[in-house]
């Protein structure tokens, strides 16, 4: 019976190292960067794999670069590029109307070679029938089923293991005639007390740090009382972000433009005819009648479509009320930031905090806004010091440059990582 239970015990520990082979096997190719979500998470607002966008359509970018090592560079800091006198960073960026790519330092030489193999190989996506109810769902992208049986028989391999552990073990003390040692009870197991302690430690270290978002809203996209496409207005019909948001280049905040601003253009512009080539869609794939918006807005402003005229009271007055548009981008009251610092002296492009918002039909929260992001964009970003009034007070850096003893200066080289800048 003895000789029996070991032999037992021996297949029992083959099976359990085969299922520990195979998890750590299938765990491996899970470590291996995800190219899609990389490139959703930190490209998918500026680049599209076939078409231009903000920036180039990024598929075949291999072969149009000087190397791998440009591309390394170019992702992790693009002004430095450009500022080292590279001719093809410089044509790029002068292509691309001189808007600066938002640097990513972070990601790392994998990353980028995940995000370049997932470009390189992404095929537009093709309508596909229906599956019948009751058919097979097949799907060949997500394993999360399979690791978690795996893991399931793994957590009983291991409990089993240690049930005819413990029997042989008694059964060869009691052949010896040696007492058994007591069981320690499982939560009075000072072994597992300190494995659980440090996977608590290192697990409230990864949420800290990947996890928790602070209060940060970043993809936030609520709904708002009308349907409002930056799209069909900033991308499609061109019209300038400073013509609705004209605080952007004159105050601390952008401001939100009044009806009065909407009905500049829509006294004349009554119904929505770009169905055909632009579709409204919402987030949850919905079509949006967008001439249907567009009397929303009249209600709003008080607009009699009949009448060619604005509706009045008794006294004469316009009978119109605010759109109570939802705020998107919010921050902290102790975080001082200011519009028109960064638009008119910093001359930072709107994409760089709001992302691609000429392609947004629904627009959503682009960066985390956090005190890190900001940093980092100070830290990497040269300030245009050429024909910039604002900066001519800093004639040690001007004559510095001049002399060529200085190639560029940063924001973080003009006070830009002092804490009273933003906290005042």
């Amino acid at each position: 019976m003895l000789s029996y239970l070991l032999r037992m015990a021996k297949d029992l520990k083959g099976l359990f190292i085969l299922i520990a082979l195979l998890l750590l096997h299938s765990f491996s190719g899970m470590a291996a960067p995800d190219g899609k979500a990389i490139f959703q998470a930190n490209c998918a607002a500026c680049h599209n794999p076939l078409k231009d966008a903000t920036g180039p359509a990024l598929q075949g970018v291999s072969g149009r670069v000087p190397s791998k090592d440009w591309i390394y560079n170019w992702v992790h800091n693009s002004a430095s590029v450009i500022g080292s006198g590279d001719k093809y960073a410089n044509d790029l960026f002068t292509k691309w109307n001189k808007t600066a790519m938002t640097p990513f330092p972070a990601l790392s030489k994998e990353e980028i070679d995940a995000v370049i193999k997932y470009v390189e190989e992404f095929k537009a996506p093709v309508a596909v029938a229906q599956a019948p109810a009751g058919g097979n769902n097949q799907s060949g992208g997500d394993n999360t089923l399979l690791y978690a049986v795996l893991t399931i028989v793994l957590l009983l391999a291991a409990v089993v293991l240690t049930s005819v552990n413990k029997v042989l073990s008694r059964a060869a003390n009691a052949k010896q005639g040696v007492p058994s040692p007591r069981d320690v009870p499982f939560f009075r197991n000072k072994v597992v007390i300190a494995c659980i302690a440090v996977i608590a430690i290192v697990s409230f270290g990864v949420w800290l740090t990947k996890g928790s978002e602070f209060g940060r809203q970043k993809n936030y996209m609520p709904k708002q009382p009308i349907f409002y496409s930056h799209k069909v207005h900033a991308g499609i019909n061109q019209i300038n972000c400073l013509y609705c948001h004209a605080g952007a280049e004159k105050s601390r905040h952008a401001m939100i433009p009044s009806t009065n601003v909407c009905m500049n253009c829509h006294k004349q512009i009554s119904e929505y005819t770009g169905a055909d080539a632009h579709p409204l869609v919402d987030l949850e794939g919905n079509k949006v009648d967008g001439t249907k918006e567009i009397l929303k807005l009249y209600e709003y402003a008080g607009w009699n479509q009949s009448k060619k005229d604005y509706n009045r009271d008794a006294k004469g007055a316009i009978m119109a009320k605010p759109v109570e548009w939802v705020k998107i981008h919010n921050l902290p009251d102790h975080v001082y930031f200011n519009h028109s610092l960064h638009v008119v002296s910093g001359k930072v492009a709107c994409q760089r905090c709001h992302g691609g918002i000429q392609e947004m039909d629904e627009v959503y929260q682009f960066a985390d806004l956090s005190m890190g992001w900001c940093i980092n964009c100070h830290r990497t970003t040269k300030v245009q010091f050429a024909d910039n009034n604002y900066y001519s007070i800093f004639k040690k850096y001007h004559d510095e440059i001049k002399e060529g003893k200085r190639e560029d200066v940063k924001v973080s080289d003009i006070g830009g990582l002092e804490c009273q800048r933003c906290h005042y």
